[in-house]
């Protein structure tokens, strides 16, 4: 039998009402967007622009600021590196947090080895970026500052609106992965003062492999160089074929967020809540990483005093749970995301992060209550014979 699945945060399963929209554009509906003279492409291309539509409404902005992708990852290589080639002449310096995914670390490392001076901020215990520090962190050559909407790991959401006034208070771009946080908490690009939004969807119950990267058009109007070229699909900007029954998957399960997330995030945080309780009740050393009022409602990050990590993920054989990020799965080092907020070394006790989702039940949290505690209570008592 497979474990109780709770690594929502790794990728969600494709919600049943959004592949009912997709199939249809494998078979019948198999025409290429950009094939213009015919009615076959013609439907293959409104569809395309009604999901524009309904990524655009989830993060309030409008259909012509929406390029497709294949996902966070691309989205946010492209805006990082188009966002600094359009603004070189502006200055050489970017901004960035130590929690960030690493799709966004790593193009910064590779931007300072082509001369950019890159300025990582550590955050606070609880993960949030340090305002003042980043308005200090700012000089007249800030082309681009990057910062997550909500960590993948411990669940920190950041004060994306603080930020963005106090980067385009200095001239700046404002750029933020909001993998995690688009279709689970409310984003305003606008409200928000935000440039550069990337998203995928497979983090909201929609297909792997489509994703999108909001670009702003008004008060500052950006214009990025392309990064793919050969065919000028989606404004010049990723040439290629459009992926349509991802795009139209992506349309949909956006749209289902839009209309259900107030709902559904009050009930994941009371779930999240039900799973925090029940450890604390019945363990002692339960420490949360992460914001508890800056939070995902999904999200759970926890350590537990006197218990070593792998011996902890192995016991848990009836629960899909991790220690991070799925993306860096294969490496043995200690998160970096944990390091940035004081939550490593030996001390620290093993950690574990649990993602709810649109099938958990209350049901499901009582059984990983109970799996949890019989497996720490297990190490512990072997810890201390030993």
């Amino acid at each position: 039998m497979k474990p109780l699945y709770l690594d929502y945060h790794a990728t969600t399963p494709v919600d049943p009402r959004v592949l009912e929209t997709m199939l249809p554009f494998f078979t019948e509906r198999f025409g290429n967007p950009h094939s213009k003279q015919h009615a076959w492409g013609w439907d293959a291309r409104d569809a395309v622009d009604a999901a524009r539509a309904q990524v655009a409404a989830l993060i309030g902005a409008s259909a012509n600021e929406i390029v497709f992708t294949s996902g966070a990852s691309e989205s946010n290589n492209l805006a990082i590196k188009g966002a600094i080639t359009a603004r070189r002449d502006r200055g050489n310096h970017v901004i960035t947090a130590a929690t960030e995914h690493k799709s966004v670390l790593d193009v910064c490392r590779a931007l300072e080895k082509d001369g950019f001076d890159v300025t990582v901020l550590g955050v606070s215990p609880d993960g949030r970026v340090d305002l003042d520090a980043l308005k200090r962190a700012l000089t007249p050559g800030t082309i681009l500052v990057s910062i997550m909407a909500a960590n993948n790991e411990i669940g920190t959401v950041q004060p994306l609106a603080e930020i963005g006034a106090l980067v385009h208070e200095r001239g700046a771009l404002f750029h933020t992965d909001a993998a995690q946080a688009a279709g689970k908490v409310p984003i305003d690009v606008h409200a928000m003062s935000i440039d550069l939004l990337s998203l995928t969807a497979h983090k909201f119950y929609g297909p792997k492999g489509s994703g999108a990267l909001f670009i702003r058009r008004v008060k500052p109007r950006l214009s990025l160089p392309a990064q793919i070229i050969g065919g000028g699909q989606e404004n010049g900007i990723r040439s290629g074929t459009l992926n349509v029954p991802g795009i139209v998957g992506l349309g949909w399960a956006a749209e289902i967020c839009r209309l259900e997330m107030a709902e559904e995030s009050g009930r994941l945080g009371g779930l999240r809540n039900r799973l925090l309780d029940g450890l604390r009740k019945k363990l002692d050393g339960v420490r949360v990483n992460g914001s508890l009022e800056h939070r995902l409602p999904h999200n759970l990050h926890v350590s537990f005093d006197g218990v070593e990590g792998e011996a902890l993920l192995m016991a848990l054989d009836g629960l899909a749970v991790s220690t991070g990020s799925a993306c860096a799965s294969g490496s043995q080092a200690p998160s970096h995301v944990l390091e940035a907020i004081g939550a490593t070394g030996p001390a620290a006790g093993a950690s574990i992060r649990f993602g709810l989702g649109r099938t958990t039940t209350p049901e499901e949290i009582d059984f990983a209550i109970d799996r949890v505690v019989t497996v720490v209570d297990g190490l512990r008592a072997g810890a201390a014979r030993s």
